[in-house]
């Protein structure tokens, strides 16, 4: 323990008081006045000193014996469990109905302070200001399956697993400005269907009254191909690319599908990959209207839009 900077005694100090008090028999009062302290101090070092020898004099923790409102150890568990799921603290706060200052300390305790998103570099952010400015448009394959994986039971080997079942590709587009995002599954991932899938966003962006003015995309050729260009230029979209090696510049897309995978694609054990995908609208609904969104002032995606949109003249 580090001594405080008015303390009167340190540890030499009640040294000092216990070898002129015992060892020299000079008054107690006498030498408290000389050590500039209490007599009521010096008796309490004295008492300290009787009970438990030169040990005794040593600074001792202030921390209570008893902490009746600490955090439990059970929720601290729990705390930890949900963080190795790459839940934030807000997230876990409020799965768990506790202070986000409560999680945010247990989490700096334990060495998990901060949470690193893909791609991370701690570089600096940037937002677009006008709704559909700029979509950040991704792709995700994900696995088809007939039965619960090691997710489930813990079995990693391919043991009875099915083969040959294909993927399911999570396309995904995110507005920039309000975070709101629309996702759709599709069998590929090819120009027909990226194409396929602008055009989708597209439209359900404008029933929300927000036009596209432009999207941004990785490298992919089925990005570059003449489906996907054609359709951008019929609807007069801006398409920008991000450079090579570089996918945190689509960053918002990146985090979006991270989300998407712990809070639907691997949040619980489906039946099926059909069970999984029937679960995705309900998700993408959550995350639109009802989920807080940290980059927003804790306000869901579409609640921000809608009070950007009120407050424009």
């Amino acid at each position: 323990m580090n001594i405080h900077n008015n303390a009167r005694l340190t540890a030499w100090g009640r040294a000092e008081l216990v070898r002129r008090v015992v060892l020299d028999g000079e008054p107690v009062r006498a030498v408290a006045a000389a050590l500039h302290i209490s007599t009521s101090t010096a008796y309490k070092w004295l008492r300290r000193f009787a009970a438990g020898g030169w040990a005794a004099l040593a600074d001792r923790s202030s921390r209570p014996r008893r902490s009746p409102r600490a955090t439990q150890p059970a929720q601290i568990e729990r705390i930890l469990r949900l963080r190795a799921k790459r839940l934030t603290g807000p997230e876990i706060a409020e799965r768990l109905g506790l202070a986000v200052s409560t999680v945010g300390r247990i989490l700096t305790r334990a060495g998990q302070g901060r949470l690193k998103g893909p791609g991370a570099t701690g570089g600096p952010r940037y937002e677009r200001e006008t709704p559909g400015e700029l979509l950040h448009v991704d792709t995700k394959a994900l696995d088809r399956f007939v039965a619960a994986g090691h997710r489930a039971h813990g079995n990693r080997s391919k043991v009875g697993r099915r083969r040959g079942l294909g993927q399911d590709h999570l396309h995904v587009a995110v507005d920039d400005a309000t975070r709101l995002a629309y996702a759709a599954l599709l069998p590929t991932q090819d120009a027909a269907a990226c194409a396929r899938f602008l055009d989708a966003a597209h439209r359900w962006f404008a029933q929300l009254g927000i036009p596209v003015h432009g999207v941004m995309t990785d490298n992919a050729k089925a990005y570059t191909s003449h489906a996907v260009q054609a359709m951008l230029a019929a609807h007069g979209i801006r398409h920008l690319r991000t450079k090579p090696y570089r996918p945190q510049t689509n960053g918002k897309a990146e985090r979006f599908i991270q989300t998407a995978l712990r809070r639907w694609a691997y949040k619980k054990p489906y039946r099926s990959s059909r069970h999984r995908n029937a679960a995705l609208p309900d998700f993408l609904d959550c995350y639109n209207v009802e989920r807080p969104h940290r980059s927003l002032g804790r306000v869901p995606p579409l609640l921000h839009f809608l009070m950007q949109r009120e407050q424009r003249p």
